[in-house]
């Protein structure tokens, strides 16, 4: 049985979708979320290849972590690059 998580967007993400948050389908593996997000907003994946990407609350590698799948109920967060100064 398949349901949806949240997927929270931040700064330039957030400028680019138009959107603060939205629901997406789950499951859906972590390896898969970018071109999901390619699919619905092209061009997209030039600025999630500058982001961070969290998962429940913990930061998450694409490429390391892409077996991991995003349950229903999850909650990702795409993140900006953080300056400090």
């Amino acid at each position: 049985m398949s349901g949806t998580f949240t997927i929270h967007y931040f700064a330039t993400a957030s400028q680019y979708t138009s959107k603060n948050t939205e629901s997406l389908p789950a499951p859906l593996k972590l390896s898969d979320l970018f071109g999901e997000l390619e699919q619905r907003y092209p061009g997209m994946v030039q600025i999630l290849s500058t982001c961070g990407v969290s998962l429940n609350g913990e930061y998450v590698d694409i490429e390391e972590d892409g077996d991991v799948v995003i349950q229903t109920g999850g909650e990702v967060a795409v993140i900006p690059p953080v300056s400090s100064g």
